[in-house]
Protein backbone atom coordinates (compact mmCIF):
# COMPACT_ATOMS: atom_id res chain seq x y z
CA UNK A 1 0.00 0.00 0.00
CA UNK A 2 3.32 2.60 1.03
CA UNK A 3 4.64 1.52 -2.27
CA UNK A 4 1.46 2.11 -4.59
CA UNK A 5 1.35 5.84 -2.71
CA UNK A 6 4.74 6.52 -3.54
CA UNK A 7 4.21 5.47 -6.85
CA UNK A 8 1.31 7.63 -7.16
CA UNK A 9 2.85 10.70 -5.61
CA UNK A 10 5.69 10.20 -7.78
CA UNK A 11 3.34 10.26 -10.91
CA UNK A 12 1.97 13.39 -9.85
CA UNK A 13 5.02 15.31 -9.09
CA UNK A 14 5.78 14.40 -12.89
CA UNK A 15 2.27 15.03 -14.68
CA UNK A 16 2.69 18.65 -12.62
CA UNK A 17 6.07 19.15 -13.76
CA UNK A 18 5.68 18.92 -17.20
CA UNK A 19 1.62 20.15 -17.57
CA UNK A 20 1.83 23.38 -18.92
CA UNK A 21 0.93 26.30 -17.14
CA UNK A 22 -1.78 28.01 -18.37
CA UNK A 23 -1.41 31.61 -19.82
CA UNK A 24 -3.99 33.75 -21.51
CA UNK A 25 -3.91 33.82 -24.66
CA UNK A 26 -1.77 37.53 -25.36
CA UNK A 27 0.62 35.99 -23.02
CA UNK A 28 0.61 32.52 -24.90
CA UNK A 29 1.37 34.37 -28.28
CA UNK A 30 4.23 36.63 -29.59
CA UNK A 31 3.06 38.60 -32.02
CA UNK A 32 4.15 41.11 -34.74
CA UNK A 33 2.93 44.31 -36.40
CA UNK A 34 1.92 44.36 -40.69
CA UNK A 35 3.59 47.30 -41.75
CA UNK A 36 4.37 49.14 -45.11
CA UNK A 37 7.95 49.11 -46.33
CA UNK A 38 10.74 48.46 -48.58
CA UNK A 39 11.75 45.36 -49.24
CA UNK A 40 14.70 43.56 -51.66
CA UNK A 41 14.73 39.76 -53.11
CA UNK A 42 18.43 38.24 -53.43
CA UNK A 43 19.69 34.99 -54.83
CA UNK A 44 23.05 34.14 -53.44
CA UNK A 45 25.84 32.15 -54.83
CA UNK A 46 29.79 31.88 -54.41
CA UNK A 47 32.04 32.50 -57.46
CA UNK A 48 35.77 33.18 -58.48
CA UNK A 49 36.85 36.05 -59.56
CA UNK A 50 38.67 36.32 -62.97
CA UNK A 51 40.29 38.74 -65.23
CA UNK A 52 37.85 39.38 -68.12
CA UNK A 53 40.55 38.30 -70.27
CA UNK A 54 43.07 35.79 -69.76
CA UNK A 55 45.78 34.59 -72.38
CA UNK A 56 47.62 31.64 -72.19
CA UNK A 57 51.10 32.08 -73.48
CA UNK A 58 52.65 29.01 -75.17
CA UNK A 59 54.81 27.71 -77.63
CA UNK A 60 54.83 26.29 -80.78
CA UNK A 61 57.83 24.65 -80.75
CA UNK A 62 60.04 22.25 -78.34
CA UNK A 63 63.47 23.20 -76.83
CA UNK A 64 65.22 24.20 -73.20
CA UNK A 65 64.48 27.18 -71.77
CA UNK A 66 67.29 29.48 -72.45
CA UNK A 67 66.62 33.26 -70.77
CA UNK A 68 63.00 34.24 -68.86
CA UNK A 69 62.69 37.87 -69.37
CA UNK A 70 59.10 38.48 -66.94
CA UNK A 71 58.09 36.99 -63.95
CA UNK A 72 55.05 37.08 -61.96
CA UNK A 73 53.10 40.57 -61.31
CA UNK A 74 55.72 41.86 -64.17
CA UNK A 75 53.35 44.71 -66.40
CA UNK A 76 54.37 43.57 -70.26
CA UNK A 77 53.46 45.34 -73.44
CA UNK A 78 52.53 43.54 -76.94
CA UNK A 79 55.53 42.68 -78.38
CA UNK A 80 57.28 42.56 -75.82
CA UNK A 81 60.02 39.28 -75.73
CA UNK A 82 58.97 36.70 -72.56
CA UNK A 83 61.32 34.13 -72.76
CA UNK A 84 64.24 32.12 -75.42
CA UNK A 85 64.25 28.59 -76.45
CA UNK A 86 67.68 27.07 -76.99
CA UNK A 87 67.99 27.88 -80.52
CA UNK A 88 70.31 25.17 -81.72
CA UNK A 89 68.01 22.39 -83.12
CA UNK A 90 65.88 24.79 -84.66
CA UNK A 91 68.85 26.90 -86.50
CA UNK A 92 70.67 23.64 -87.36
CA UNK A 93 67.64 22.54 -89.20
CA UNK A 94 67.03 25.96 -90.98
CA UNK A 95 70.67 25.61 -92.40
CA UNK A 96 70.11 22.47 -93.53
CA UNK A 97 66.75 23.52 -95.47
CA UNK A 98 68.79 26.19 -96.52
CA UNK A 99 71.54 24.07 -98.07
CA UNK A 100 68.65 21.70 -99.71
CA UNK A 101 67.33 24.94 -101.11
CA UNK A 102 70.83 25.60 -103.01
CA UNK A 103 70.88 22.29 -104.46
CA UNK A 104 67.23 22.82 -105.76
CA UNK A 105 68.28 25.53 -107.32
CA UNK A 106 71.41 24.00 -108.82
CA UNK A 107 69.37 20.98 -110.10
CA UNK A 108 66.63 23.64 -111.57
CA UNK A 109 69.57 25.39 -113.44
CA UNK A 110 70.97 22.11 -114.87
CA UNK A 111 67.21 21.12 -115.94
CA UNK A 112 66.55 24.42 -117.51
CA UNK A 113 69.68 24.17 -120.05
CA UNK A 114 68.39 20.39 -120.48
CA UNK A 115 65.39 21.44 -121.96
CA UNK A 116 66.94 24.60 -124.01
CA UNK A 117 69.26 22.39 -125.65
CA UNK A 118 66.83 19.41 -126.21
CA UNK A 119 64.23 21.95 -127.29
CA UNK A 120 67.14 23.29 -130.61
CA UNK A 121 68.09 19.64 -131.52
CA UNK A 122 64.54 19.01 -131.83
CA UNK A 123 63.93 21.73 -134.00
CA UNK A 124 66.93 20.37 -135.91
CA UNK A 125 65.72 16.89 -135.98
CA UNK A 126 69.08 15.71 -134.09
CA UNK A 127 66.70 14.28 -130.73
CA UNK A 128 63.52 12.78 -130.68
CA UNK A 129 60.12 14.03 -129.38
CA UNK A 130 60.11 11.81 -126.19
CA UNK A 131 64.18 13.05 -125.20
CA UNK A 132 62.03 16.62 -125.64
CA UNK A 133 59.35 15.85 -123.56
CA UNK A 134 61.72 14.24 -120.87
CA UNK A 135 63.66 17.34 -120.15
CA UNK A 136 60.70 19.02 -119.75
CA UNK A 137 59.38 16.85 -117.15
CA UNK A 138 62.57 16.96 -115.36
CA UNK A 139 62.41 20.94 -115.95
CA UNK A 140 59.03 21.07 -113.84
CA UNK A 141 59.89 18.40 -111.99
CA UNK A 142 63.45 21.24 -111.16
CA UNK A 143 61.15 23.77 -110.14
CA UNK A 144 58.84 21.90 -108.03
CA UNK A 145 61.51 20.91 -106.01
CA UNK A 146 62.83 24.07 -105.74
CA UNK A 147 59.32 25.22 -104.71
CA UNK A 148 59.15 22.46 -101.91
CA UNK A 149 62.90 23.70 -100.36
CA UNK A 150 61.22 27.14 -100.19
CA UNK A 151 58.52 26.15 -97.91
CA UNK A 152 60.64 24.29 -95.65
CA UNK A 153 63.19 27.51 -95.52
CA UNK A 154 59.81 29.35 -94.72
CA UNK A 155 58.97 26.84 -92.02
CA UNK A 156 62.10 26.72 -90.00
CA UNK A 157 62.86 30.23 -90.28
CA UNK A 158 59.26 30.50 -88.49
CA UNK A 159 59.94 27.86 -86.29
CA UNK A 160 63.43 30.35 -85.38
CA UNK A 161 61.58 32.41 -84.77
CA UNK A 162 59.30 30.80 -82.34
CA UNK A 163 62.21 30.32 -79.93
CA UNK A 164 61.55 33.41 -79.14
CA UNK A 165 58.18 33.94 -77.14
CA UNK A 166 56.48 37.40 -77.14
CA UNK A 167 53.30 38.98 -75.24
CA UNK A 168 50.13 38.83 -77.55
CA UNK A 169 48.84 41.57 -75.68
CA UNK A 170 49.75 44.48 -73.15
CA UNK A 171 49.02 43.58 -69.38
CA UNK A 172 50.27 41.78 -66.45
CA UNK A 173 51.76 38.46 -65.91
CA UNK A 174 49.88 36.53 -63.24
CA UNK A 175 51.01 33.02 -63.54
CA UNK A 176 54.63 31.86 -64.98
CA UNK A 177 54.85 27.74 -65.37
CA UNK A 178 58.60 27.07 -66.60
CA UNK A 179 61.59 28.00 -64.96
CA UNK A 180 65.27 28.02 -66.66
CA UNK A 181 66.73 24.45 -67.90
CA UNK A 182 63.14 23.07 -68.11
CA UNK A 183 62.40 21.21 -71.09
CA UNK A 184 59.41 22.45 -73.22
CA UNK A 185 57.59 19.66 -75.28
CA UNK A 186 54.74 20.83 -77.69
CA UNK A 187 54.66 17.71 -80.04
CA UNK A 188 51.14 16.57 -78.49
CA UNK A 189 49.60 19.75 -77.64
CA UNK A 190 50.91 23.54 -76.91
CA UNK A 191 52.17 23.95 -73.24
CA UNK A 192 51.12 26.87 -71.35
CA UNK A 193 54.24 29.07 -70.45
CA UNK A 194 52.28 32.21 -68.91
CA UNK A 195 49.17 33.55 -68.29
CA UNK A 196 48.78 37.03 -68.86
CA UNK A 197 45.62 38.93 -67.68
CA UNK A 198 45.18 41.97 -69.99
CA UNK A 199 43.73 44.63 -67.45
CA UNK A 200 43.00 43.85 -63.55
CA UNK A 201 40.67 46.81 -63.39
CA UNK A 202 38.02 45.10 -65.13
CA UNK A 203 37.00 41.79 -63.36
CA UNK A 204 34.64 39.35 -63.89
CA UNK A 205 32.65 37.11 -61.42
CA UNK A 206 31.85 33.27 -62.82
CA UNK A 207 29.58 32.03 -60.41
CA UNK A 208 27.25 28.86 -59.84
CA UNK A 209 23.44 29.61 -59.55
CA UNK A 210 21.19 26.72 -59.16
CA UNK A 211 18.46 26.35 -61.61
CA UNK A 212 15.62 27.22 -59.17
CA UNK A 213 17.49 30.64 -58.70
CA UNK A 214 18.79 31.44 -62.38
CA UNK A 215 15.06 31.68 -63.64
CA UNK A 216 14.96 35.14 -62.22
CA UNK A 217 18.44 36.93 -62.79
CA UNK A 218 18.38 39.28 -65.79
CA UNK A 219 21.37 40.87 -67.78
CA UNK A 220 21.92 44.31 -66.19
CA UNK A 221 20.80 43.21 -62.77
CA UNK A 222 22.81 44.79 -60.09
CA UNK A 223 24.81 42.52 -57.66
CA UNK A 224 26.49 42.86 -54.69
CA UNK A 225 29.46 40.80 -53.36
CA UNK A 226 31.94 40.15 -49.88
CA UNK A 227 35.66 38.57 -50.11
CA UNK A 228 37.24 37.35 -47.20
CA UNK A 229 40.29 39.56 -48.11
CA UNK A 230 38.39 42.49 -46.96
CA UNK A 231 35.22 41.41 -44.88
CA UNK A 232 34.27 44.92 -43.77
CA UNK A 233 33.94 46.07 -47.30
CA UNK A 234 31.28 45.59 -49.95
CA UNK A 235 31.80 45.52 -53.79
CA UNK A 236 29.11 46.27 -56.47
CA UNK A 237 29.29 44.76 -59.85
CA UNK A 238 26.46 44.03 -63.07
CA UNK A 239 25.36 40.83 -64.55
CA UNK A 240 26.65 40.48 -68.11
CA UNK A 241 25.89 37.12 -68.83
CA UNK A 242 23.98 34.08 -68.04
CA UNK A 243 25.20 31.02 -69.80
CA UNK A 244 23.49 28.42 -71.20
CA UNK A 245 25.86 25.50 -70.84
CA UNK A 246 24.74 23.58 -67.40
CA UNK A 247 26.93 21.90 -64.72
CA UNK A 248 25.74 19.03 -63.55
CA UNK A 249 27.07 17.54 -59.52
CA UNK A 250 25.47 14.34 -58.29
CA UNK A 251 22.26 15.62 -59.88
CA UNK A 252 22.20 19.09 -58.75
CA UNK A 253 22.30 21.56 -62.15
CA UNK A 254 23.89 24.81 -61.74
CA UNK A 255 24.17 27.85 -64.52
CA UNK A 256 27.53 30.12 -64.99
CA UNK A 257 26.52 33.64 -64.31
CA UNK A 258 28.95 36.20 -65.08
CA UNK A 259 28.84 39.62 -62.86
CA UNK A 260 31.29 42.24 -64.32
CA UNK A 261 33.04 44.32 -61.84
CA UNK A 262 34.84 47.35 -61.57
CA UNK A 263 38.10 47.02 -60.00
CA UNK A 264 39.87 50.95 -59.73
CA UNK A 265 41.97 50.34 -56.89
CA UNK A 266 43.19 46.57 -58.05
CA UNK A 267 42.54 45.18 -54.65
CA UNK A 268 40.41 42.45 -56.18
CA UNK A 269 43.14 39.51 -56.98
CA UNK A 270 42.21 36.91 -59.69
CA UNK A 271 41.48 33.72 -57.77
CA UNK A 272 39.60 35.11 -54.52
CA UNK A 273 36.01 33.54 -53.34
CA UNK A 274 33.20 36.23 -54.17
CA UNK A 275 30.26 35.73 -52.06
CA UNK A 276 27.81 37.13 -54.35
CA UNK A 277 24.00 38.59 -53.79
CA UNK A 278 21.80 40.05 -57.04
CA UNK A 279 18.90 41.70 -56.75
CA UNK A 280 16.41 39.99 -58.50
CA UNK A 281 13.32 41.82 -57.05
CA UNK A 282 12.42 45.05 -54.81
CA UNK A 283 9.52 46.79 -53.61
CA UNK A 284 9.28 50.00 -52.29
CA UNK A 285 5.75 50.13 -50.24
CA UNK A 286 5.34 46.68 -49.65
CA UNK A 287 3.00 45.25 -47.05
CA UNK A 288 5.16 43.20 -45.00
CA UNK A 289 4.91 40.42 -42.29
CA UNK A 290 7.81 38.92 -40.39
CA UNK A 291 8.73 35.15 -42.14
CA UNK A 292 7.94 33.55 -38.49
CA UNK A 293 4.24 34.57 -39.04
CA UNK A 294 4.00 32.59 -41.92
CA UNK A 295 6.16 29.50 -40.40
CA UNK A 296 3.80 29.64 -36.95
CA UNK A 297 1.52 26.74 -36.86
CA UNK A 298 -1.10 25.96 -33.75
CA UNK A 299 0.35 23.35 -31.69
CA UNK A 300 -2.98 22.71 -29.95
CA UNK A 301 -5.12 20.12 -32.30
CA UNK A 302 -7.97 21.85 -31.32
CA UNK A 303 -6.96 25.26 -31.88
CA UNK A 304 -5.96 23.68 -35.11
CA UNK A 305 -9.20 22.19 -36.10
CA UNK A 306 -10.97 25.50 -34.53
CA UNK A 307 -8.82 27.51 -36.86
CA UNK A 308 -9.88 25.82 -40.50
CA UNK A 309 -12.95 26.50 -39.62
CA UNK A 310 -12.87 30.03 -39.36
CA UNK A 311 -10.39 29.83 -41.98
CA UNK A 312 -10.48 33.25 -44.23
CA UNK A 313 -11.14 33.30 -48.66
CA UNK A 314 -8.10 34.11 -49.95
CA UNK A 315 -7.99 37.37 -52.16
CA UNK A 316 -9.19 36.68 -55.47
CA UNK A 317 -7.91 39.74 -57.74
CA UNK A 318 -4.20 38.30 -56.86
CA UNK A 319 -2.59 35.55 -59.10
CA UNK A 320 0.69 33.86 -59.75
CA UNK A 321 1.86 34.23 -56.22
CA UNK A 322 2.44 31.50 -53.41
CA UNK A 323 0.22 30.86 -50.96
CA UNK A 324 0.18 30.75 -46.87
CA UNK A 325 -1.85 31.48 -43.87
CA UNK A 326 -0.83 33.65 -41.24
CA UNK A 327 -2.71 33.64 -37.52
CA UNK A 328 -4.43 36.81 -35.89
CA UNK A 329 -5.41 37.11 -32.31
CA UNK A 330 -9.52 37.95 -32.23
CA UNK A 331 -11.26 37.77 -29.00
CA UNK A 332 -8.78 35.69 -27.55
CA UNK A 333 -9.04 32.79 -29.94
CA UNK A 334 -6.63 31.69 -33.26
CA UNK A 335 -7.57 33.10 -36.26
CA UNK A 336 -6.81 32.18 -39.85
CA UNK A 337 -5.60 34.35 -43.03
CA UNK A 338 -4.79 32.88 -45.98
CA UNK A 339 -2.61 35.34 -47.95
CA UNK A 340 -0.35 35.53 -51.15
CA UNK A 341 3.15 35.93 -50.98
CA UNK A 342 4.92 38.17 -53.09
CA UNK A 343 8.84 38.84 -52.98
CA UNK A 344 10.70 37.73 -49.93
CA UNK A 345 14.02 37.96 -48.11
CA UNK A 346 15.19 36.13 -45.02
CA UNK A 347 13.61 38.46 -42.58
CA UNK A 348 10.09 39.60 -44.01
CA UNK A 349 7.95 38.69 -47.08
CA UNK A 350 5.76 41.00 -48.93
CA UNK A 351 1.61 40.05 -48.95
CA UNK A 352 -0.84 41.12 -52.28
CA UNK A 353 -3.99 41.37 -51.57
CA UNK A 354 -6.57 42.89 -48.74
CA UNK A 355 -6.40 40.12 -46.20
CA UNK A 356 -4.73 41.84 -43.84
CA UNK A 357 -4.03 45.51 -43.41
CA UNK A 358 -1.20 48.15 -41.56
CA UNK A 359 -1.27 47.54 -38.12
CA UNK A 360 -2.50 43.95 -37.88
CA UNK A 361 -1.08 41.74 -35.59
CA UNK A 362 -0.07 38.19 -36.75
CA UNK A 363 1.22 35.56 -34.10
CA UNK A 364 5.17 34.78 -34.51
CA UNK A 365 5.47 32.16 -32.08
CA UNK A 366 3.79 30.15 -29.26
CA UNK A 367 5.48 30.78 -25.95
CA UNK A 368 3.44 28.26 -23.74
CA UNK A 369 4.57 25.31 -26.15
CA UNK A 370 8.37 26.90 -26.44
CA UNK A 371 8.60 26.75 -22.59
CA UNK A 372 6.90 23.42 -22.01
CA UNK A 373 9.58 21.89 -24.49
CA UNK A 374 12.30 23.38 -22.39
CA UNK A 375 11.05 22.51 -19.27
CA UNK A 376 10.74 18.87 -20.19
CA UNK A 377 14.20 18.81 -21.81
CA UNK A 378 15.65 20.27 -18.45
CA UNK A 379 13.33 17.60 -16.66
CA UNK A 380 15.47 14.80 -14.95
CA UNK A 381 13.70 11.81 -12.76
CA UNK A 382 16.97 9.94 -12.18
Amino acid sequence: MIGLLLAAGVGAGIWWAVAPKEMSAAERYATAAVERGAITQTVSANGTLNPVVLVNVGSQVSGIVKKLYADFNDKVQAGQVLLELDPSLTRAQLEQSEANLASARASLALARANETRNRDLYAKEYVTRQDLDTSVQALKAAEAQVAVAKAQVARDRANLSYTVIRSPVSGVVVSRDVDVGQTVAASFQTPTLFKIAQDLSKMQIDSSYAEADVGDIRIGQSAEFRVDAYPNRTFHGVVHQVRLNPTTQQNVVTYDVVVSVDNPDKVLLPGMTAYVNITVAQRKEALLVPNAALRFHPSDASLQQGARKREAAPDAGQEGGMGGTVYVLENGQLSPVRVTIGITDSRMSEVLGNNLKPGDKVIVSDRQAAQTASERRGMRLF
